[in-house]
């Protein structure tokens, strides 16, 4: 318990399990979307997939984790629907 009080010391503390299920729910959704924008080769899916699987690297607050990844999701329904 030193090591984990030492870590909180320094500002470091371990994500939530709600943020580590939104990060595998949002990167599953956006793996998914790469492949299929792959397969219809519509390069705006392609992004927003890649966009999808790598923007909680830069997101640390749980509630903007999901706020920004519902918001990409249906960005990408619309997307898809256009086509």
């Amino acid at each position: 318990m030193d090591t984990l009080d030492a870590l909180k010391s320094l500002g470091l503390e371990l994500p939530s399990p709600a943020y580590i299920a939104g990060v595998i729910l949002f990167g599953i959704v956006g793996i998914v979307a790469w492949v299929y924008g792959r397969r219809i080769k519509r390069q705006s899916t392609r992004w927003l997939g890649l966009a999808l699987m790598f923007y909680p690297y830069v997101v640390w607050q749980t509630w903007l984790l999901y706020g920004v990844g519902v918001a990409l999701c249906v960005w990408i329904w619309m997307d898809l629907r256009r086509a």
